[in-house]
């Protein structure tokens, strides 16, 4: 796999760029395409890029922005991840789970949307929910979607 690991957040406490690479690697599966773009943002970059890429003018915690090559370009890039660490820091605080737990989840959940799933119809979140905690039992993560009594 050939990671670029792109830092553009002053968030301190980010996981190592080994840890992206696994993540990253248990999601890709048998992609054929390896090569990905990690950018670690923070709010404001997130925020703009949701609006102008989603209509949502807040921030998110991730965006996945799939590659499609033109035909004389080698088919060798999935695509690129944004992920803002303001998001992320605050939303495994108010789920009560590590923030390594949350990062894992957010890369596999990105590399999934590059690879074709989605979550927009019910059936779709199925799909890709139940992938999701697949892979990321296969590397000893609770359940994300676990809703606890």
């Amino acid at each position: 796999m050939s990671l670029e690991l792109q830092l553009a957040s002053g968030a301190g406490d980010l996981p190592a760029k080994s840890d992206f690479e696994a993540w990253a690697e248990t999601a890709l599966e048998d992609e054929h395409r390896r090569g990905l773009v990690i950018r670690i943002v923070d709010e404001a970059e997130s925020r703009q890029l949701n609006r102008d890429y989603r209509g949502r003018d807040k921030p998110t915690n991730v965006l996945s922005f799939p590659f499609e090559a033109p035909p004389q370009v080698p088919d060798g890039h999935l695509g690129d991840l944004v992920i803002c660490a303001p998001v992320v820091t605050r939303e495994a605080r108010e789920q009560g789970k590590p923030a390594a737990h949350h990062w894992a989840h957010l890369v596999i959940h990105g590399v999934l949307h590059l690879r074709g799933y989605d979550h927009m119809q019910d059936s779709e979140a199925s799909v890709m929910e139940a992938r999701e905690r697949d892979l990321l039992a296969s590397l000893a993560i609770p359940d994300p979607y676990r809703e606890d009594s």
